[in-house]
This record gives structure tokens, C-alpha cells and sequence, in this order.
């Protein structure tokens, strides 16, 4: 599989599948889309192409508030195990938001050799989504390509996924909701750096993890996740807050992997979240938090232990 970073340097013999989004978290949707493409683009003899971009384009347009749920590297990843033949990265800045609908498929049909979109029900593209469905019907028409839109409702726990649903579930806390939305453990990863120290004095060492600004983080608690270090994977417990016991503001991510003593500072972790044992909570001292970190590494333990073939435990 190829990536190429923007349109306008491609070169491609047609004819090309493609279909077009942001894919923030690549969930089960977005998953079932894509898959759909894949499998009737090689049908028909085409290549399968997704278009995405980077950064998305509510992060460029000030809609990103609520952050996002996965990192451009993560989103290839998980783009690349669908079967596309490739992906094409295009940078979006406001002077991408503003070019016209007409201009942009003129674009995909020049260089890509369009042959077939695929589609949601909802999707528009182009400076104020001008480019909906009846437009790029009538523009493929015109131009030689097939639109298809993909009607099929992908449901979880009875309701729509949407990425916004996975971003208020997490938000809340609801674990179970956003990982089987994402059809995956939701995924953090940073560069472990210094923190202060104090986990270490609670015997209970923690790495800290540098995470992007813009990741969602889930909501204040202490988790039991998968922690991957170069290739290896840990279990890990791990606490999203601001540690009230030590009336400290700043949010961070901490991570105590079980058995283990290695120095990996400026290693990047990844961190899949698996369950969500408590709120983050303030104790009267720390001798009282000391007693429930170690209640929770014991639950920590009994939760794995009892799951030991789980597709949230295994990669």
C-alpha cells in the first residue's frame, strides 16, 4: 500500500475507487465504508484509494473543542488494515476550505482518474459543503464517474455511531460505548517524560506521558489499559486527572506498568484503554491513597486475569 501527501503531486493511472473523509478514530462505520469500496473497487478493476486529510478540517475551522481521536499515524494505521491500495494525506489549511466543489472533483478526476465515489448519506465536500450528493451525481454525469452512497446504518448498543457519539462517551467516562463504537480500546500515545516524581514515593512508579494538545482525553479516573513500548505490550494502570489529593490543576497521563523497572524515558508508549475501575478521587492523605492504588492494582490483576483471551486485551 502507498501513502502520498497532497492531490496536486499525484500522478496516477487510473481508473480509481475513492472515497473521501476525515475518518477521525477510523470506527466501526467508518470501517464498514470502507471495507464496502475496497471489496467493489477490485470488482470492478480499480484501485481503492482513501482521500483524508491532515489536519482535519475541524481542527483548521475552530470546530475542535472537544479534541480528536486519533492521531494522523494512528489513523494510517488503521486505514491501512482495511485493504485500500492507498491513501492519499492532503493538507487542509483555509485556503484548502475555500476551493470550490467544482474545482476539487476536477481535481480528483484529473489526477486520480475517478471512476467510482463512495459515499454517506450525509457527505459534502467543498467551500460550504456545496459538493453534496445530487452535485456530485450530476458533476459524475458529467465527468465519468459513479457515485455511490453507502446507506447502510452502522449501529452500536442500539444507537448510530457517529464520531461525536464516541467523543461524548468518553468524555462521560463511558468506555464500553466508545470502544464498541471505535470496534477497538480507544488509544492515547505520547513520549514519556519527567514528571514529579511523586508516583515513585508512593511506590507506585508511573510514566508520564506527553500527549498531543489537540487527543481527546477520556474523562478524570484511573483505567486499566494495554501499554506498548517498541513492539512489547504491558498491562498497565493508568490515571487520566489532575491528582486532587495533592490539589494540583494540570491534566496528565500516567501510566504504572505491572512488572516492570526499565528506564524509558523519551520512548514513545501507547496506550489502549480496556476498562475504567473508578472516578479520580481526593484522599485525605496520602497513606490513604497509597491503600486504594494498591486496591486497584489488585482489581487491575483480577480484571486481566479473568479476560486472558479478550479482543480488548489482544492487539
Amino acid at each position: 500500500m502507498w501513502v502520498r501527501r497532497d492531490v496536486e503531486s499525484l500522478a496516477l493511472a487510473g481508473p480509481t475507487g475513492l472515497t473521501i473523509g476525515a475518518f477521525d478514530g477510523v470506527h466501526i462505520g467508518h470501517q464498514a465504508l470502507i471495507r464496502r469500496m475496497v471489496a467493489e473497487s477490485h470488482n470492478l478493476g480499480l484501485q481503492a484509494v482513501v482521500l483524508t486529510f491532515d489536519p482535519l478540517p475541524r481542527q483548521v475551522l475552530g470546530h475542535n473543542q472537544h479534541g480528536v481521536l486519533s492521531t494522523l499515524e494512528e489513523r494510517l494505521e488503521f486505514l491501512e488494515a482495511l485493504g485500500p491500495d492507498g491513501i492519499i494525506v492532503q493538507p487542509f489549511d483555509r485556503t484548502v476550505a475555500l476551493i470550490s466543489a467544482t474545482d476539487f472533483v476536477t481535481w480528483l478526476v484529473e489526477k486520480l482518474g475517478l471512476t467510482a465515489l463512495w459515499v454517506g448519506p450525509d457527505f459534502a465536500l467543498g467551500h460550504n459543503h456545496e459538493g453534496n450528493i445530487p452535485f456530485l451525481q450530476d458533476m459524475g454525469a458529467r465527468r465519468g464517474f459513479a457515485v455511490h452512497v453507502f446507506e447502510e446504518n452502522v449501529h452500536w448498543g442500539g444507537q448510530p455511531v457517529r464520531s461525536s457519539r464516541i467523543r461524548r462517551a468518553l468524555k462521560s467516562g463511558d468506555l464500553v460505548q466508545a470502544n464498541g463504537c471505535l470496534g477497538r480500546p480507544y488509544r492515547l500515545s505520547g513520549i514519556v517524560e519527567h514528571g514529579d516524581q511523586r508516583g515513585r514515593l508512593l511506590g507506585f512508579p508511573t510514566a508520564n506521558l506527553q500527549i498531543n494538545d489537540d487527543q481527546l482525553l477520556p474523562a478524570n479516573g484511573v483505567y486499566i489499559c494495554a501499554a506498548y513500548l517498541a513492539g512489547e505490550r504491558f498491562a498497565a494502570m493508568v490515571n487520566v486527572g489532575t491528582r486532587p489529593t495533592f490539589d494540583l490543576a494540570l491534566r496528565t497521563v500516567e501510566a504504572y506498568l505491572l512488572d516492570f523497572s526499565r528506564d524509558i524515558y523519551g520512548e514513545r508508549m501507547q496506550l489502549g484503554f480496556l476498562h475504567r475501575l473508578r472516578d479520580e478521587l481526593r484522599f485525605p492523605s496520602a497513606e490513604a491513597l497509597i491503600e486504594q492504588m494498591r486496591a486497584d492494582h489488585g482489581n487491575t490483576v483480577m480484571w486481566l486475569r479473568e479476560r486472558p483471551n479478550s479482543k480488548y486485551v489482544e492487539r
